[in-house]
């Protein structure tokens, strides 16, 4: 009998800890995340709502992109991250890689670099969807991937993917990446935008 309480007092201080444990990804990052989320949507539609069609289809020269491309490009990215997202956050937590990870601002700076970078195939813009359609397009995967973060109980922090890279990322790092690509796309569009001939 004396064993069997002793037992029974060493599990419950074994899951006491464990369910007290806090999460690495606190409250106050994924409300970081979800405020960065929000605001880069808000600054795409923006910038885009009240375009004419001449103005989404404007190419400052006939290898750059058009505004509908860039956000037909951020839309085709919102539906690459929303994957990413669903897996990796699947993955058991690992939270002793983190001493191995790079610093957020690894990512931060990667993604926000003035350097261009080339887009991968699967992302590439088709330049068949017509005019506000793409700002529809981008909303609706936005949206998405902003329900998965609200509704996440995952501890982002904790949980890694591994990618071609020597160092493991967590998955608030990739959603740096989320946020931080549109804020990338936006500087692209206002260089668009304040281009000598672009429509008025």
């Amino acid at each position: 009998m004396k064993i069997s309480t002793f037992f029974a007092v060493v599990w419950l201080c074994v899951a006491t800890q464990c369910f007290a444990q806090e999460k690495l990804w606190t409250a106050a990052d994924k409300q970081s995340t979800i405020d960065q989320l929000v605001r880069t949507r808000d600054a795409i539609v923006k910038e885009t709502e009240n375009l004419t069609p001449e103005q989404w289809a404007f190419h400052e020269s006939p290898d750059r992109w058009s505004i509908g491309q860039i956000v037909e490009h951020l839309a085709l990215w919102e539906i690459i991250w929303s994957r990413e997202l669903s897996i990796g956050t699947r993955n058991k937590p690992q939270p002793e890689l983190l001493k191995t990870t790079r610093p957020d601002s690894y990512y931060q700076e990667f993604i926000m670099e003035p350097n261009p970078h080339k887009s991968s195939e699967i992302a590439t813009p088709t330049g068949f969807i017509q005019g506000k359609d793409n700002l529809t397009f981008f909303l609706r995967g936005r949206e998405q991937n902003l329900a998965f973060v609200r509704n996440s109980e995952a501890d982002m922090r904790a949980i890694f993917e591994f990618t071609g890279t020597p160092e493991p990322r967590n998955m608030h790092q990739v959603l740096i990446y989320v946020w931080g690509h549109t804020d990338r796309h936006l500087r692209q569009i206002l260089k668009v935008k304040s281009h000598s001939s672009y429509p008025r």
